[in-house]
């Protein structure tokens, strides 16, 4: 029987190789998006392949040899959505890698997770269709992507308490009401208008528009802007925000 250390590495023409298994690679990226009209959903591609041909599940992909699990990300939602996310904007969800997890084998992915605002998507490659669907209404997902889904959710949830990672899926300006529901949608509950108004205003993020008339009836909604300084300052270090 060889000892450890005769079996861990040999090489031929400069190339490492290792007498153990080698499980697959893939990336799953799990895109939500906000409009003020419909709220919160979620990006998933109809598979055109099996296995789980004609299920859902998020955009993803086998990784390249030549590639970082980011860039394999960024491609594959590219490739089967037609939809771009910048570079950078992507975040690292976590790794999942259940023995059986993927009928073709021993795969383990890497799951990243944003916050857009939703566009116009189109399956490509082996997706049949890509598909906005709001959260409360996610049809029977392929592999485990059920388990990622509740653990971005969970994430969410928990960020959102941390940084104003919310303000980016509204338009550039907005009303207070909009803010709300937005919380509200990622939450999962209901806030006192105007507790959450003070509240939203003592950050310090938020500036009026001006658009207003000063002598307009009250039922006309002010409409606010986010403070790019101050924005980015909270993002950098983070707060803490308690309802």
């Amino acid at each position: 029987m060889k000892s450890e250390d005769s079996i861990m590495m040999e090489t031929t023409k400069g190339v490492y190789t290792y007498e153990y298994p080698r499980p697959s690679v893939t990336t799953d990226c799990v895109i939500f998006g906000y409009d003020v009209k419909e709220g919160l959903s979620v990006l998933l591609i109809e598979r055109g392949i099996e296995p789980y041909k004609g299920r859902w599940a998020f955009p993803g992909g086998f990784l390249r040899m030549d590639e970082t699990t980011e860039a394999g990300a960024l491609r594959e939602l590219k490739e089967e959505t037609e939809f771009d996310v910048e570079k950078g904007f992507l975040e690292q969800l976590g790794c999942f890698s259940d023995v059986d997890r993927d009928p073709r084998g021993r795969v383990i992915t890497i799951a990243y997770y944003a916050l857009v605002q939703k566009g116009a998507v189109k399956g490509g490659d082996d997706a049949r269709n890509a598909q906005w669907y709001s959260i409360g209404e996610i049809p029977q997902l392929a592999f485990d992507h059920e388990k990622i889904l509740r653990m971005a959710l969970k994430h969410l949830k928990e960020q959102i308490h941390f940084q104003p990672i919310g303000f980016e899926l509204l338009p550039e300006t907005f009303t207070m009401p909009q803010l709300q529901a937005l919380y509200e949608a990622i939450l999962e509950v209901h806030f006192d208008r105007r507790n959450f108004a003070n509240k939203m205003l003592k950050l310090g993020v938020l500036e009026e528009t001006g658009d207003r008339p000063k002598d307009a009836a009250r039922t006309v909604p002010v409409h606010y802007r986010f403070n790019p300084d101050k924005y980015k300052e909270m993002k950098s270090k983070g707060f803490r925000l308690e309802f």
